[in-house]
């Protein structure tokens, strides 16, 4: 663990925030880089405007979820942490939520399609969110339990690994979810080869991410356990499934309506014609 990469002066240089800034402009990188390789440059200009935006609100939407769904025990006694994002403590999927709401404001003001900027963007936010788990490891945070054996992380003095549970090897939970990120990057960049219902890339990265999440929860650490002893990730990751399954049905049964609508439009001109 490195929580911090130096000092100037009093100042701290926390590896946490610079490695999550470093996973934000390698995302952004990644979905330019697609935008233009798919031939949609136009979407170019929108995803730089949006950039910032999607920071701003994908940073508030980690931080209320985290303290109001995943920590709120914590949070509700030391209200003083609830500012204090340089110490970690920002979820995933709040962060995914906030940037959704900034993203559909974005787009229907600018009158384009959501599911096509959202495809666009998925590859790049899994991608991001495998290097912001370094950030978690480099902080102590988002550690996983106790092994019960010899094999595991041992985190320093300092931590709030260390301080959760003494001196136990801990499972790898912010390790072995980077790898299964890197994982899926790859599988979204080889879905790509076909040609997908606009919005599919963007489900597909849902479930995938979401699916993993809910085993990868079984050997975090730092998360309050509710009904089924499942923690409030594993609860968000059921819900989304259901969600994206339910909107992926009605964009099949809307994209194939549309397909016939306009062939019988083209039958029935051609009819016209023939008569």
């Amino acid at each position: 663990m490195h929580p911090y990469w130096f000092f100037i002066g009093d100042f701290p240089i926390r590896a946490y925030g610079t490695t999550i800034a470093l996973a934000f402009i390698l995302s952004l990188g990644v979905t330019i880089f697609l935008a233009k390789a798919d031939k949609k440059e136009e979407y170019v200009e929108h995803i730089l405007d949006l950039a910032p935006l999607l920071l701003l609100g994908g940073l508030i939407g980690a931080r209320f979820w985290q303290v109001f769904f995943f920590e709120w025990g914590y949070y509700s006694q030391n209200p003083q942490e609830i500012i204090a994002i340089w110490h970690g403590g920002l979820s995933i999927q709040g962060g995914i939520a906030g940037a959704l709401i900034v993203a559909l404001i974005y787009t229907n003001i600018k009158k384009i399609s959501f599911w096509q900027l959202a495809d666009l963007f998925a590859p790049g936010i899994i991608l991001g969110q495998s290097i912001g788990r370094n950030a978690n490891l480099l902080n102590g945070d988002a550690f996983g339990g106790p092994t019960g054996g010899d094999f595991g992380i041992l985190y320093p003095e300092g931590t709030i690994a260390r301080q959760t549970f003494g001196d136990q090897p801990l499972w790898p939970a912010e390790v072995w979810e980077g790898q299964v990120d890197i994982l899926i990057f790859a599988v979204l960049i080889i879905l790509k080869i076909w040609r997908w219902i606009p919005g599919y890339m963007f489900f597909f990265y849902l479930i995938l991410y979401n699916f993993s999440r809910i085993f990868l929860e079984y050997i975090r650490g730092d998360s309050t356990r509710y009904l089924f002893d499942w923690t409030a990730a594993q609860w968000s990751s059921v819900v989304t499934i259901l969600i994206v399954i339910i909107l992926m049905v009605y964009l099949y049964k809307k994209n194939n309506n549309g397909k016939k609508a306009k062939t019988d439009v083209l039958v029935s001109s051609s009819n016209h014609d023939d008569s």
